[in-house]
């Protein structure tokens, strides 16, 4: 089996902020749903997918309990919403609910979601639990990258580019070109990646930095992230000299390297989810393959497209529904 896995929120809030400028909420709304439906559509069928998942968030995130700063400067941000930036959001997420209920109820993908898991857990869970099958994340989140294997890619549906072990390319099967450089772009390595992210932090989700300032790589006289790395299975000088530095955060409160790192790496690595966390997700998938197949699937989509003004959608539809319609295998 090929999976196409949707990290559905970011996907569509994503799309919000590629309508064009001056456009009214209402029109940034149909936009929305229609480029997420489109850009689904488009993996299923130019990378011939058998299904597709949408994961969805769970709400409050378990990462709080643990980590109560965990994204706390998303919750500020909302505080600091204009009345028009709130009446926008408001039709934004009523418009996602609609599209989430659509997709649970008529149509055959499956829509998953767990108590206090995100997005990403349920993408991970997702591909963990299906070692054998092939997937292709859609998302433009990096921190998927440490996903990528072999049978595991990523589709950046912004940047039009499929990201895998082997290399970045785009639509049409070439090497992505760095623009200073002109030579292809990098292949992205998982362990680096984690590694990485680990060491700097997440600001986008207020996850600190375990080693601020810490340089990628190191100089005659001090050991960088590069050389720890590299350490990381024989435990050797290069990683305890850089795990075990100190340093002083702006309350003066001494923090030690390797003790902030393990806190990011139980934040951030995606296999790491506390086992209470992994039943609840397992449940999650039970009830996923005991969906009932819907029925009538084209018809509901014409009504949905009727309800958000999808007039191109409705005008040439027979992609989308045939991504709808692809049911989820029975368990053998």
């Amino acid at each position: 089996m090929r999976y196409v896995v949707i990290d559905t929120m970011n996907m569509f809030f994503r799309c919000k902020h590629q309508a064009a400028k001056g456009t009214d909420a209402w029109t940034k709304t149909g936009f929305a749903i229609h480029l997420t439906l489109n850009s689904a559509a488009k993996v299923f069928r130019e990378h011939k997918g058998d299904h597709v998942v949408f994961a969805l968030e769970g709400g409050r995130s378990w990462r709080k309990d643990i980590y109560p700063p965990y994204k706390r400067t998303r919750d500020e941000a909302k505080l600091l919403a204009t009345d028009d930036e709130i009446e926008e959001d408001e039709m934004f997420f009523d418009a996602y609910g609609d599209l989430v209920a659509f997709l649970d109820k008529r149509s055959n993908c499956t829509v998953i979601a767990a108590d206090q898991c995100e997005g990403d857990d349920i993408i991970a869970h997702w591909i963990q639990s299906h070692p054998n099958d092939e997937h292709i994340i859609i998302s433009s989140d990096t921190d998927f990258y440490q996903l990528l294997a072999p049978k595991v890619t990523q589709y950046n549906g912004v940047s039009s580019e499929l990201h895998t072990i082997e290399g970045i390319f785009n639509d049409d099967g070439g090497l992505v070109l760095d623009k200073k450089t002109q030579l292809p772009k990098p292949a992205p390595d998982p362990e680096w990646c984690l590694f990485s992210k680990c060491i700097r932090g997440d600001k986008s989700d207020n996850v600190f930095s375990s080693f601020p300032g810490a340089r990628e790589k190191g100089t005659k006289n001090k050991v960088g992230m590069r050389e720890a790395f590299a350490d990381r299975v024989n435990k050797g000088y290069a990683w305890n000299n850089f795990m075990l530095q100190r340093w002083l955060d702006h309350e003066q409160k001494e923090h030690k390297v390797i003790d902030d790192y393990q806190r990011n790496v139980n934040l951030i690595d995606l296999r790491r989810q506390p086992d209470h966390v992994r039943l609840t997700m397992d449940m999650a998938l039970v009830e996923a393959y005991e969906k009932p197949a819907a029925g009538a699937v084209g018809i509901y989509l014409m009504k949905f497209c009727v309800k958000y003004e999808l007039q191109r959608i409705q005008d040439y539809p027979d992609n989308i529904t045939k991504m709808l319609m692809a049911s989820l295998p029975e368990i053998e």
